[in-house]
């Protein structure tokens, strides 16, 4: 069974618009917190003589992240998501092409995508150079100043899908996603020969594939994925990641490790057969799902978390930084290794303070992932460029000293100032 020989879907207008689908939300929310866990023990630190050196609890247990390494969920997610709001924007405005709809849609998504991002650099950009006039050494505070821009390699490829929405879901999924997981392929086969570089292009063909399969999912394409058949996906999708790990080149490990070869940085064909397997897994329990997330408590999580977890996922290596830093540099504390009872004991106390000081963050600095202002369309060709470009430039280098954090995050408050405008003011009362 391959994702790339769905059914067709039939041809038919625009649906009318739907409820908020309590299924989409859970991956988005559970794919949010299980990458915030996974990267708060992920590290394993030590610290000597002014230098911090950092190991990964997942190499000794590399399988793991077949299951909690969710980025491909989080993007399928996204591409229903977005296949959705953007139906909804074209049928409000009363056309489906319309050039202005797509611009406008564009430029609201984009807003919304990156403004959480000012507060950050807003912290980031000065914080190193007030921790090293405060005595703290120079390379602990390097790496984690370079650590907490990685995080916005996502936003910086989700960007990227954000433009191609409204190109996209004009095209047939039966003829874009075997175009764009074949490329994947094709592109594995040109990097795995030597050129390493290559293997980018898949931040394209990966994402963009597991995206689209999103928009079958928004049209009602994978209603027939169930039971049976979800599970047999399920199967299918896991059985071809152990033959291509078994097989070559691929690492076991569906998350980058030192000093191995990459299955995320840059992705590879692997992970649309991962996807395939965890899709499958999700589909078979969706109606569990949509069950639990019908209860009121459950709901209620989902309607408090759902419309902060950029936030959460922009500040929680700020949370683990702050946590680590006065622990380990701060007063001494030698962090157990990975594997022993002891590293396992420590676990549930270090993700209770981490996941303190994250509700903190998140309570004081939630309030920006709703943009201030209007969107403004007409500079939108102008202001993705330097958004996707400050993205990237933050990405490679983080918030460390030097000027290009600084010009990136000018770059992106050009951006965001291109399709943004004052409120309009509220009439006076006579």
């Amino acid at each position: 069974m391959s994702l790339t020989m769905l059914p067709p879907a039939p041809a038919r207008a625009p649906a009318a618009p739907a409820p908020r689908d309590r299924f989409i939300d859970v991956l988005r929310v559970f794919g949010m917190v299980l990458v915030v866990v996974q990267h708060w023990t992920m590290p394993v630190l030590s610290y000597a003589q002014g230098r911090l050196t950092t190991g990964n609890a997942l190499a000794a247990i590399p399988y793991v992240t077949w299951i909690s390494q969710v980025m491909p969920l989080v993007f399928f997610a996204g591409g229903a998501a977005n296949a959705i709001s953007f139906r909804s924007a074209a049928r409000r405005a009363g056309t489906y092409a319309r050039s202005g709809v797509a611009r406008e849609w564009t430029a609201r998504r984009v807003r919304r995508l990156a403004w959480p991002v000012v507060p950050l650099a807003v912290v980031w950009l000065p914080l190193p150079h007030l921790l090293t006039a405060l005595g703290v050494p120079a390379q602990p505070v390097d790496v984690a100043a370079r650590t907490v821009g990685q995080l916005l390699w996502f936003l910086a490829v989700y960007l990227l899908a954000v433009v191609a929405t409204p190109h996209l879901l004009r095209m047939r999924t039966g003829v874009v996603l075997p175009v764009l997981a074949g490329g994947a392929v094709l592109t594995d086969v040109v990097r795995f020969s030597g050129l390493e570089a290559a293997g980018y292009l898949n931040v394209a063909f990966v994402w963009l594939a597991v995206h689209q399969v999103g928009f079958r999912y928004a049209e009602g394409g994978l209603e027939w994925l169930r039971g049976r058949r979800a599970a047999g996906l399920a199967v299918a999708g896991f059985a071809m990641v152990a033959a291509l790990v078994a097989t070559g080149p691929y690492p076991s490990s569906m998350i980058g490790m030192p000093g191995m070869i990459s299955n995320m940085a840059p992705p590879s064909a692997c992970l649309l057969a991962l996807f395939a397997g965890q899709l499958g897994l999700a589909m078979l329990l969706r109606p569990a799902i949509n069950a639990l997330a019908a209860r009121p408590r459950a709901e209620a999580v989902l309607t408090a978390l759902a419309p902060r977890m950029m936030t959460v996922y922009l500040w929680h290596m700020t949370a683990l930084v702050a946590v680590a830093g006065v622990a380990v540099i701060g007063f001494g504390l030698t962090p157990p290794h990975a594997g022993p009872a002891a590293w396992w004991s420590a676990a549930p106390l270090c993700l209770a303070a981490l996941a303190l000081v994250l509700v903190a963050l998140t309570a004081l600095l939630g309030r920006f992932e709703n943009p201030a202002g209007a969107t403004a369309h007409r500079h939108v060709p102008a202001a993705v460029p330097l958004v996707g470009g400050a993205l990237l430039t933050l990405t490679i280098t983080g918030f460390a000293p030097g000027p290009a954090p600084v010009v990136a995050s000018v770059a992106l408050g050009a951006g965001l100032a291109l399709i943004s405008r004052p409120a309009a003011a509220a009439p006076r009362r006579r």
